[in-house]
């Protein structure tokens, strides 16, 4: 007889995004007239950069040849890739890396839910409260937590609420855990944290043993230069954390997919006995045994977004969602809503207006203005009353959305 793994019964009836894409293709086929707009899932729009589909373009001619033809890659990355990776993102901030400490994936979501197969299943995971789901919902497929509370919260996680009295960082927990998330700029809230603020969550850490996971998938939204875009820029921060990153909004690869993670190899962790493991080698025998690498095509198109050029054509596309993401805050607050975010992350975080529900805030803003959010209670208990807008619309979309947000 063949069992099931029975914690994903454990998980909620639906993802998110799913469930948001069902609302919508019900009401698209009730009123297949109706022009809908989303700023929900943060999926980008405009075109990839000119030069990273000229890379990508000599590529696919290289493998068209026999002489120049790549097969399977190092399931590690190219180093051409990550060279240019620890040159400009982090030699650049004074950051010293070596090439084994960086792992070039198809995606930092992939990776933020791959990792925790490599931690013990008795370790204690902490959670901002409102959250990417992806962190919990891959410790639940692993057996990790408890079933879901009434309130959606699994037993055996902890969760850090984020609200707008804390200015939506967490203050540290005062059980023990051993292994934290952290994503900064934040997803969904769009907050982002000071050089003290990580400072205080490194120490943390270090006194404690525990591991710190750091999503920076939208670092390259950071434009105030006192906001670090990676956390090793904090002192021993290599000792406790590992750091995840993206081109997926960076430059617009979310259907290219390239990321890449960074394991420290100073960074450990510890046997149940309590004997220290390096972190960076088990990571890699889990790389070999179940990736094999990122494609060359998208490798190569990864490398361009760190020439001249490429940094150029990558950052006017940046600024037209960050534009977005300012319209949608201004636009907002004329019209009364609190707002948060977009400043920093292309992510604005509002405030349901009449003690609306997140749900019932949704189903109003699709069915009288035909726009799309996401309900900020799918991120969380604490999320509740809240609703998550993108950034990354097409400007003219994003100017309509708003006039009609003026009519609901």
């Amino acid at each position: 007889m063949a069992t099931i793994n029975e914690n994903f019964l454990k998980l909620q009836a639906g993802y998110l995004f799913p469930e948001i894409g069902r609302r919508v293709r019900s009401f698209g086929a009730k009123n297949p007239d109706a022009k809908i707009i989303s700023l929900g899932i943060g999926d980008v729009t405009q075109p990839l950069a000119p030069v990273v589909v000229e890379a990508m373009k000599k590529a696919v001619v290289e493998m068209c040849s026999a002489s120049t033809l790549r097969g399977y890659g190092p399931e590690q990355g190219y180093d051409f890739l990550i060279d240019a990776i620890i040159k400009n993102d982090f030699n650049s901030r004074g950051v010293d890396l070596d090439r084994s400490e960086v792992f070039v994936s198809d995606g930092a979501k992939c990776d933020t839910g791959n990792i925790q197969e490599i931690f013990g299943l008795n370790n204690i995971i902490a959670v901002t409260d409102p959250v990417y789901p992806v962190y919990v919902d891959t410790n639940v497929m692993a057996g990790r937590t408890g079933k879901a509370d009434k309130n959606g919260q699994y037993g055996k996680i902890v969760y850090m609420p984020c609200t707008a009295e804390n200015n939506f960082i967490p203050d540290a927990p005062e059980q023990k855990v051993d292994i934290i998330y952290l994503c900064f700029p934040n997803n969904p809230t769009g907050a982002v944290a000071t050089r003290e603020i990580l400072k205080k969550w490194v120490d943390f850490a270090r006194r404690n043993k525990a591991v710190i996971l750091f999503d920076a998938a939208y670092e390259a939204f950071i434009t105030d230069p006192d906001i670090p875009h990676s956390i090793y820029e904090v002192e021993g921060a290599k000792d406790v954390a590992i750091e995840f990153r993206s081109f997926s909004k960076t430059a617009g690869f979310t259907g290219v997919r390239c990321a890449f993670t960074v394991v420290p190899k100073q960074l450990k962790a510890y046997t149940k006995d309590g004997r220290a493991v390096e972190v960076n080698p088990i990571w890699h025998r889990r790389q070999c045994t179940k990736f094999n690498g990122a494609s060359y095509i998208s490798q190569a198109g990864a490398a361009a977004v760190y020439t001249t050029e490429g940094k150029k054509q990558c950052r006017q596309i940046i600024d037209i969602y960050m534009t977005n993401a300012s319209v949608i805050c201004k636009s907002l607050t004329k019209l009364g809503y609190e707002t948060y975010g977009g400043v920093n992350a292309p992510y604005v975080w509002m405030k349901t207006p009449d003690g609306l529900s997140s749900w019932d805030f949704f189903d109003r803003l699709l069915q009288k203005a035909k726009v799309v959010g996401t309900p900020g209670s799918g991120f969380g208990p604490s999320g509740e009353g809240y609703f998550r807008l993108t950034a990354f619309a097409k400007p003219d979309d994003v100017k309509e959305a708003m006039q009609r947000f003026a009519s609901i």
